[in-house]
């Protein structure tokens, strides 16, 4: 195609056209029209590199894009690499594509570099921390606080009590848990009593397998095992039920009718998990001990029968008291803890799960602190 000068080239194929001309003073003139885009350069790149090259390599040429029908960020993108990310002096385009072509001037050619440390970020990130700490405990607090002025409501008026829900959490919590806490205390049970029984042979202490498994299940691992696979189990899903709601705009649905959120959706799980909990730790307690008794038998041949007589005999009754007493203690913290997550997490998915899986970490972080408290205040019970 030859339309000004003596000689005149041309490259590419339709949709995106290059046409090189020789203007009559010799100078060099970039002809470029058609459809500069995405689908009007697709598969004509690696043609239209020579030429597009030879152009930027002379910087007297004249670039004419008037004729140009369309551009977008493809063809801006490629003639703005071809003029090694500097406009030409002698340039011609249309006002509507002159945007455009700005964009890519107002870019620098170097890599943005990135923002110098600052020192004070440390001091700044605990600060965040810090706060955000105390947002969790006030708002702990304050649900705590609503849950106690439920329940005053609900001894004024017993007619309101949520039972079908108290029962459903029971059932969901309690039930349902049977199973896979029977399974771990039951293997628990095994490896504490086959790995005591080794170090008490040594010492000719094999009657003091009853005594160890006793102490150590009824007052420490049975509760503590329970609780970690509660907060894991019940909790997260109590997290992620009341998440959902919040994310298919339940919650909010409950406000708009006035119905309150605490009284029946948070305080069924409270008081569900709190009986449900020590009922756990009495059936966790016995597979552990029932699990202890074979291991024992077994390894030291402690039969069954002076297993159990000996067990009342060398074990006071207040370990399983506190062990109770821990379950109680343990499935309120870890429901509070789980709702109070539930009710933080916004309407996305990704909170969703960020705020699901802060749940289960605080539940068996305050369970296990909840724990030690329980150990140095009761130092002394139940031991002889």
């Amino acid at each position: 195609m030859r339309t000004a000068g003596p000689k005149a080239i041309t490259w590419g194929v339709p949709i995106a056209f290059l046409r090189t001309e020789t203007t009559l003073d010799g100078g060099r003139r970039m002809v470029v029209s058609g459809a500069w885009t995405l689908d009007g350069l697709r598969g004509q790149t690696r043609s239209l590199r020579a030429p597009l090259a030879a152009g930027a390599g002379d910087p007297a040429a004249t670039w004419d894009l008037a004729s140009v029908e369309a551009l977008d960020a493809a063809g801006a993108a490629l003639l703005w690499r071809t003029w090694r990310r500097r406009r030409p002096e002698r340039l011609h385009v249309r006002p509507e594509h002159e945007a455009l072509l700005g964009r890519f001037a107002g870019l620098s050619g170097e890599p943005p570099q990135p923002a110098p440390p600052d020192p004070l970020e440390p001091i700044a990130a605990l600060g965040r921390g810090s706060l955000e700490a105390v947002g969790h405990v006030t708002g702990l607090v304050e649900l705590l606080g609503q849950l106690v002025l439920d329940v005053g409501f609900l001894i004024r008026h017993p007619g309101r009590i949520p039972w079908r829900e108290w029962s459903a959490n029971l059932y969901r919590t309690g039930a349902t848990a049977l199973p896979i806490t029977a399974l771990v205390g039951f293997l628990i049970g095994i490896v504490v009593s086959y790995l005591s029984a080794q170090q008490l042979q040594t010492f000719g202490a094999n009657v003091f397998i009853v005594d160890l498994l006793g102490i150590s299940i009824l007052r420490e691992l049975g509760p503590l095992l329970s609780a970690i696979l509660v907060a894991g189990r019940s909790g997260s899903a109590m997290t992620a039920q009341l998440g959902v709601m919040r994310v298919t705009q339940e919650l909010d649905a409950l406000s708009a009718f006035g119905v309150s959120r605490t009284l029946r959706l948070v305080l069924p799980k409270v008081l569900a998990l709190s009986v449900a909990l020590p009922l756990l730790v009495l059936w966790t307690d016995a597979l552990a001990l029932a699990g202890g008794m074979l291991a024992a038998d077994l390894e030291l041949g402690i039969g069954s029968t002076v297993f159990l007589r000996r067990l009342p005999e060398v074990v006071p009754i207040a370990n399983l008291w506190i062990g109770l007493g821990k379950g109680v203690v343990f499935g309120l913290l870890i429901a509070v803890v789980a709702c109070h997550f539930g009710l933080r997490i916004r309407p996305d998915t990704e909170s969703l799960g960020a705020g699901t899986t802060s749940s289960v970490v605080t539940a068996i972080t305050v369970v296990i602190v909840a724990d030690a408290v329980f150990a140095v205040a009761f130092s002394g019970v139940g031991l002889r």
